[in-house]
């Protein structure tokens, strides 16, 4: 969570900012903290340490006078004296002169050693800090000039922790690369921006350890047990599955099944999303647990009340829509091109090159809603001799669906709503303040606006790739009235694991040129979305289908 001006700065916020300030600002004025490996591990140590008899009790230490806390490893009186402990799992510092310690590690323990003197009333002269990989420890005097560093670094923290905007990345990359923050900073990408022919190094994880789980159906309740989610058929006698919470990234709960509130506070604990979809398929609301990121949402509010940006960025989108959507048509029909699709095609681009001169908001969304209905017009011409004329579209219908591609492609977008929506909150964006599509009650402006990237590449290839494959069932998938259309039980499980599925698929990023599942490539693009009103503007929506 963010702090407030006049909190407390942490001993821990000092270490951060010696390391770097977009580290700080990220961490203790934005409030984002992701627990990586190292982290874990730097906990396990300290566990161990805790338990050697006769070693350490950690202790809290506060100073209202310096607006500065922390818990200390350990404090150890050697000789009459007082001597605060860090005890870190890296390595130290090794020159011709032997062990040292690197600077952040001072600063954090010469804070405890002013914080302890402040407590006791004595006199502290040094501090020890212990590497537990080079089995060294290394003696640190607490010396006036050392100490004059750290009141600079309080001061410093005082003044981050005052502004809206994020200091620059640090100037060694080096330090980049052990960062537990790289996937939220985008370090490498920024790189890119700032220095022509840089390669980037893939700081961003290429995909994601937990999973989504669906429940479909009616008759289904969502309990906690333990720290499980424990998930239950009304039914007697029908199985019960039980799923580590540590092992969930979002519950997807297809329409009227039950969850308790105490399984939604353990969600909400370890930051799982919940969302609702109606019976048909519609996107209803959710649940997300994320970063406040206040200070994110005014730099976002700022950036996207000036109409320039919000032509700029639109531009910047429906290009790269447009531009897939040929491609696409371009692969899929080499061999069978007749004068239909060529004009078509022709219609599409011309849009697409208009698109660049547009003037306002509303001349974009013309262009694209030119390319956008001739795309679908010509989507019957990839399908194969032997689909089903049931299974082909015709016009793109919405709110019900008319037919089954129609009801297929809904019940797709809205899956991929809950995902970018998802992403959305978790890079700390606010879902509301979007730049291309309007207010509207059904959906989140900037969710609408990314969801665009991705309904070609994510959905659309899907589901004509499945239908094509003969994977789709004209009778058992689907339920037909005259009204509407809209798919089974059987039908919903095979979309989702369909959707699930190519949300693993790995792809190759043109601009930083290193792959991704398309799950992490939402979350990435909502970052990179983020940094054209944070200084580093020129890599959104710069992807495009080969």
């Amino acid at each position: 969570m963010g702090k407030n001006k006049g909190d407390p700065i942490r001993v821990m916020g000092l270490h951060s900012i010696a390391y770097c300030e977009r580290l700080f600002f990220l961490e203790e004025v934005e409030g984002i903290l992701i627990a990586d490996e190292n982290v874990f591990d730097g906990r396990s140590m300290h566990m161990d340490v805790d338990l050697q008899k006769g070693t350490l009790k950690k202790f809290e230490l506060k100073s209202h006078e310096l607006g500065l806390l922390g818990k200390v490893d350990a404090i150890r009186r050697r000789d009459g004296t007082l001597i605060p402990y860090e005890y870190k799992r890296g390595t130290a510092l090794i020159d011709e002169e032997g062990a040292k310690a690197w600077e952040p590690d001072i600063i954090q323990l010469v804070a405890y050693g002013i914080l302890l003197e402040e407590k006791t009333g004595e006199q502290i002269e040094e501090g020890r800090i212990r590497y537990q990989q080079s089995q060294k420890t290394v003696r640190i005097n607490l010396n006036q000039e050392r100490r004059k560093k750290v009141s600079e670094w309080i001061e410093r923290a005082k003044n981050l922790r005052s502004q809206i905007e994020r200091p620059p990345i640090c100037e060694n990359e080096n330090k980049c690369i052990k960062c537990s923050l790289s996937p939220v900073c985008l370090p490498e990408e920024e790189r890119l921006i700032q220095e022509k022919g840089w390669e980037a190094i893939r700081l961003f994880p290429p995909e994601r350890e937990n999973k989504v789980i669906h429940i479909t159906g009616h008759k289904k309740k969502i309990k906690r047990k333990q720290n499980n989610i424990l998930v239950e058929e009304y039914t007697a006698g029908d199985e019960s599955k039980e799923i580590s919470i540590q092992g969930i990234r979002s519950i997807v709960i297809h329409g009227y099944s039950q969850i308790t509130t105490q399984a939604l506070h353990l969600c909400s604990y370890f930051g799982v999303n919940v969302h609702w979809l109606t019976p048909g398929g519609n996107y209803s609301f959710g649940v997300s647990p994320g970063p406040e990121g206040v200070q994110r949402r005014i730099r976002q509010y700022k950036a996207l009340i000036i109409p320039e940006n919000q032509i700029f960025l639109s531009k910047r989108l429906v290009e790269a829509k447009v531009e897939s959507q040929v491609r696409y048509l371009l692969r899929q029909t080499q061999k069978i091109r007749d004068d239909e699709t060529k004009r078509g095609i022709r219609k599409i681009r011309k849009a697409s090159k208009r698109i660049k001169d547009a003037e306002t908001i509303e001349q974009i969304r013309g262009f694209e809603g030119i390319a956008g209905k001739t795309y679908f017009s010509l989507l019957k011409k990839i399908f194969n001799n032997n689909v089903s004329s049931s299974l082909k579209p015709y016009n793109r219908s919405r709110r019900p669906p008319k037919d089954r591609f129609n009801a297929l492609l809904s019940f797709g977008y809205s899956l991929l709503y809950q995902s970018v929506y998802t992403a959305v909150l978790a890079v700390g964006l606010e879902p509301s303040l979007g730049f291309f599509h309007q207010p509207r009650t059904n959906g989140f402006p900037l969710v609408l606006d990314l969801m665009e990237l991705f309904r070609l590449p994510i959905w659309d290839i899907t589901v004509i790739g499945a239908i094509n494959r003969g994977q789709i069932n004209v009778d058992k998938d689907f339920k037909v009235t005259r009204e509407k259309v809209w798919l089974s039980k059987e039908g919903k499980r095979k979309a989702i694991k369909l959707f699930e599925s190519r949300l693993t698929n790995t792809w190759k990023h043109p601009v930083t040129n290193y792959s991704l599942s398309y799950e992490r490539t939402i979350e990435l693009e909502a970052r990179l979305l983020e940094k054209e009103w944070c200084g580093s503007s020129g890599l959104f929506a710069r992807g495009r289908l080969r």
